[in-house]
């Protein structure tokens, strides 16, 4: 271990993944790659709250499938989200009935997620460990913002909460994608107060974790084909390539925020995608099936969470944030 960077001796390898995502997410870059494609983002269910936690299940259970495992090959289900106390990610353990680990980190959680599995695969305490997180619209307007019956006006810096869940299988195998590093994100604040400019709230946070991670492991931007952040947005990755030029760091050619690019087109959605589902889709779906097919090896992956609540933001507090980086790499066995 290097100060915050976790080196894995045994590279743990995610096996597989599973996927759902809402009709606007599936017109875009994803659409050809999830699991499962909705064309209505209630999923057959009378609330949001229920939608997001039935995509939750379904996307656990998926790459539970996709693996070839049982739940009784599964040794601890690692996963959170957004609503109050993370229901969605608690409901879906006991509808899966594996044990469980809730952990919190905004839209930083997948990353987050994977992280934690990784430590415990590659220290040989379990075998197979399900990360998992994901996010809905609806549900988290109403929690963080306005209930959407009262039409609210989005300001040109908003984004669009991700409707979508993803989950990914850690296991002690020899095949699959390596997780080889992991640096656990510093909380950053920049005293941004705005609920809505999400991507200028996280992008120091992005900015801090991606800088250590590279001073850390000694390497350079170009190590990596492709350095992903989770949901900073369009004006948050600009943000974020400012923040690292200006510490000697060019990302500029290689970098790519899920939320830039989970939609078909960005100028009808604001700055992009935003919530624990925007990193969890695209990096489960598109992401991982880029490297699984040899069109990337080597993937920077910076998931990005403001840990900002409707009483925090009522009180006046600023929006921290926190970022976590997960290395990965394409091994020779594929």
């Amino acid at each position: 271990m290097a100060e915050n960077t976790i080196f894995f001796k045994n590279k743990p390898r995610i096996v597989a993944t599973g996927t759902v995502a809402g009709p606007k997410e599936c017109a875009g870059v994803v659409g050809r790659y999830v699991d499962k494609a909705l064309d209505n983002d209630m999923f057959g269910e009378d609330t949001y709250e229920k939608a997001e936690c039935k995509m939750l299940s379904y996307a656990i259970t998926k790459a539970m499938e996709n693996a070839g495992l049982m739940k009784t090959d599964v040794d601890l289900l690692v996963s959170g989200d957004l609503l109050n106390q993370i229901i969605s990610s608690s409901f879906a353990a006991r509808d899966i009935a594996v044990p469980y680990l809730g952990v919190y980190g905004a839209c930083s959680t997948m990353a987050e997620a994977l992280a934690v599995a990784a430590c415990l695969v590659d220290s040989g305490y379990m075998r197979n460990v399900i990360a998992a997180t994901g996010s809905h619209f609806s549900s988290a307007e109403r929690q963080y913002r306005y209930p959407l019956e009262l039409g609210t006006t989005r300001p040109p810096q908003s984004q669009w909460t991700v409707t979508g869940a993803g989950g990914a299988v850690v296991s002690d195998t020899q095949t699959g994608i390596c997780i080889e590093t992991a640096t656990f994100g510093k909380v950053v604040d920049f005293g941004i107060t705005d609920v809505n400019n999400m991507g200028a709230a996280m992008a120091p946070a992005a900015a801090d974790t991606i800088l250590r991670h590279l001073k850390q492991t000694g390497r350079s931007p170009q190590y990596y084909d492709l350095i992903l952040t989770g949901d900073l947005g369009a004006l948050g990755s600009r943000i974020l390539k400012d923040l690292t030029w200006e510490k000697g760091v060019d990302i500029s050619a290689n970098h790519v925020d899920c939320g830039e690019i989970v939609y078909n087109v960005i100028e009808d959605e604001f700055q992009g995608g935003s919530g624990a589902g925007c990193s969890a889709v695209v990096f489960n779906s598109y992401i991982y099936q880029k490297m699984i097919s040899g069109g990337l090896t080597r993937v920077l992956f910076v998931a990005t969470g403001a840990l900002l609540s409707p009483i925090s933001s009522g009180q006046g507090e600023s929006i921290p944030c926190v970022a976590h980086a997960v290395g990965l790499e394409r091994g020779e066995s594929l």
